[in-house]
Formats: C-alpha cells, structure tokens, sequence
C-alpha cells in the first residue's frame, strides 16, 4: 500500500494512492463496504489499529477504485504531519566521514596557510569518524511540531543566509514495543517515506564546531520534511536497494542507493526498543546518502529553487525554498 494523508473538506483524511495518481478516500469507501470505523479517522489511528485494519485498508484498495478522487483534486500533506516522535540517525556513514573531512577543509582554507591548518586540524583527530558511529547507532531527537509535506514552501529562516537540503528516508514503526529483538524487528516497521532533513548550514557548522549537535540549524519551521506517501513493506522486493536522487530545478544534483547504509532501519529499532518503550507512529530517519545534499557537493541552493527527492518505489517529495 501507498498511504497519504491529503486535504479533504472536512480536513486532513486518511487515503492510498492508487495506479494514474488517483487517491482512494480509505474511510468513505470501506463504510460503503460495510467497514470502517475509528482506525481510517488518520493515518496515526490507521498503525495503532494493527493488523486486522491493515488487512481491510489492503482489502478496500482492491475492491473499491471507483471510489478514487483525482489526485489533481486533493492536496497532499505529510503522510504523519505530526510524528509521536522524530529521530534522526547516522545509518549512512560515508556522508559522515565526507561531511567531517569537507568541515576540516573548510576551515582550513580561511586560514593564511592553508595546507599547514588542514595537516594540523586532520591530526587533531577532530575530524575523524569516531568508531562508535561504527559500533551503534547515532541519532539526535528532531522536532516532530516541525513537519512539512510535498508541495509546501521551505522559508529560510530570517537568521540564515545558507540553507539546504538532505536526501534521507524514514521507517514508520508500526507496533508499540519494548526489547525488540533482530528476528522479529522488520515485524515492526509500518512503512517507509522521503525524509528531507532541511539544514541552515551557516547556523548549524558553528555550533557542531561546539560539538552540541545541530540546534538551530535544523529546527525552524517546516524543516522535516516526509512524504509524499508512506509505502508499506510489500511494496518493495528489497527496501536495501533502492534509487535515490535529489534534482534541483530539473537538474540531478545527488544519487545514491539504501544498499550503502551501514546500519539498517531494523538495528535502530532493535537499539531504540532495548530497555525502553518505542511507540508505533514514531519516526526514524536514515541521515543522509553518500553526495546527498549541497553540502557535500559544494553548491548551495538559491531562492525559489525546487528541491526533488526521489525514491525508487516511493514516490517524490517536492518542495520550493524561499526566502522570507
């Protein structure tokens, strides 16, 4: 299944995206199949309800198309516009160690000799992966009141002068859990989805300088972005190898693949779990793909640029950054 959440007349609804585009209202036509109920009210009620209503949304996708609105009809919103919670992960680490060393070169430059500053910064070790991103998984705790969905302007914050983006996705956890174990804890993702981890760079660096994690430079308004859809597990034959690429105004900036992640969306669910309660409707990202934002790539995005991510299998999410 492709599950969206869009705006309908009486607010945001619960739909699937259907073969041409089209959106399935997933509550009007299960009543008309005698179903229904409380668990198609919101894609949040849709995961706490489990399995059997799982089953019937799958049902009435297959047995009620005509019920289907135009897509061109519907605006799409974030398929979760507000997580239970948001984490952010390292389970791509080759942008880690890219990121870091683009960081010592940077600084470096705007020293009166360069080539001694970068020699004496790598030294340092500063700018070295630590093993332990290796070892377990890194995350910091996003802010879920920031959500945005496709087609929604990115506004700069008036206290950035360099935003960008970061080609990432996200698992949905689908079942509320404590010791996951690794047996069992692909049973436990909901589904997949575009994330685009907005950054104010010129905010963000300085205070990672300070080594206190990304602050401001990640939380302003509408700056996680997720969507179009989240697509269930069935939809993929292998989520570990899928095409990803941003384009910025037409023009393919960033590709990657999920097959580099070094650790996977299972061994953060089996960490985040141990000892502690994790929470169906939560949010994990991936960090982001090897080249997968400006950053990396030493181009920065302009105003009014339109930013596509795009995932094999899940759709893209389309944004526009302007300035305020």
């Amino acid at each position: 299944m492709k599950l969206v959440t869009y705006q309908a007349d009486g607010g945001p609804s619960l739909g699937a995206l259907l073969p041409g585009g089209r959106v399935l209202d997933l509550a009007a036509a299960s009543q008309r199949l005698g179903g229904g109920g409380p668990a198609f009210a919101s894609m949040q009620a849709l995961i706490d309800a489990g399995d059997a209503a799982w089953a019937e949304a799958r049902a009435t996708i297959e047995r009620a198309p005509e019920e289907a609105l135009a897509k061109a009809g519907v605006q799409l919103l974030s398929p979760l516009p507000r997580p239970v919670r948001l984490r952010d992960c390292s389970l791509f680490l080759e942008h880690m160690e890219k990121a870091l060393g683009k960081m010592a070169r940077d600084l470096a430059d705007a020293e009166p000799d360069p080539v001694a500053a970068h020699k004496t910064l790598m030294a340092s070790g500063r700018y070295d992966l630590k093993p332990i991103f290796k070892k377990q998984v890194i995350y910091y705790s996003a802010n879920h009141l920031a959500v945005s969905g496709p087609d929604v302007d990115i506004v700069w914050p008036s206290y950035s002068d360099w935003i960008d983006y970061e080609l990432e996705w996200a698992c949905v956890v689908g079942r509320t859990a404590t010791d996951v174990t690794h047996a069992n804890a692909r049973d436990h993702i909901f589904g997949l989805t575009i994330f685009n981890d907005w950054s104010a760079r010129d905010v963000q660096l300085p205070i990672m300088e300070a080594w206190l994690g990304p602050g401001e430079g990640k939380d302003f308004n509408n700056g996680y972005g997720l969507g179009p859809c989240i697509a269930t597990l069935d939809e993929f034959d292998d989520p570990y190898n899928l095409t990803m690429t941003a384009k910025i105004n037409g023009e393919e900036w960033s590709r990657g693949s999920t097959s580099s992640m070094h650790h996977s969306f299972e061994d953060a669910i089996v960490q985040f779990s141990r000892e502690k309660v994790l929470h169906a409707g939560e949010v994990i990202g991936s960090g982001t793909v090897l080249s997968g934002c400006g950053f990396e790539l030493g181009r920065r995005l302009s105003a009014n640029d339109l930013v596509e991510l795009e995932i094999e299998g899940i759709g893209i999410l389309r944004n526009r950054v302007v300035r305020r």
